[in-house]
């Protein structure tokens, strides 16, 4: 089944959900800021596995302290729901803590942050 790309319009109004994540040169794409090489692998790790189950394959940019993933449906020369669905993904696996309550203590290190800067 061929997927359709989303307009301009659609792209913007489903970014309105996913923060930090921008549209550009026919891709979204979002960087997490890490507090150093190992956490690094474990985010790429996390995508790949993701990515892997949904058979939906994101381009990443791996560097120390640095992860910038780009996401384009490439059968649909566009950007598609398939696109934003796994962005949801990332951004919940990236940017997960234990809540409030939680039996979990979660790690004092900064870990993954978000990147305003591309």
């Amino acid at each position: 089944m061929a997927e359709t790309p989303l307009t301009d319009a659609a792209i913007a109004q489903r970014l309105a959900d996913l923060p930090g994540w921008r549209h550009t040169d026919g891709m979204i794409r979002r960087t997490f800021k890490t507090d150093g090489w190992p956490t690094t692998l474990m985010l790429v790790n996390a995508i790949g596995f993701y990515a892997e189950a949904a058979d939906h394959h994101p381009d990443l940019d791996v560097s120390w302290g640095r992860l910038t993933v780009r996401l384009r449906t490439h059968s649909a020369r566009g950007i598609t729901a398939k696109d934003f669905e796994l962005a949801g993904l990332i951004e919940r696996a990236a940017l997960w803590r234990p809540g409030a309550g939680s039996a979990l203590r979660g790690t004092p290190k900064p870990f993954v942050t978000p990147s305003d800067t591309p």
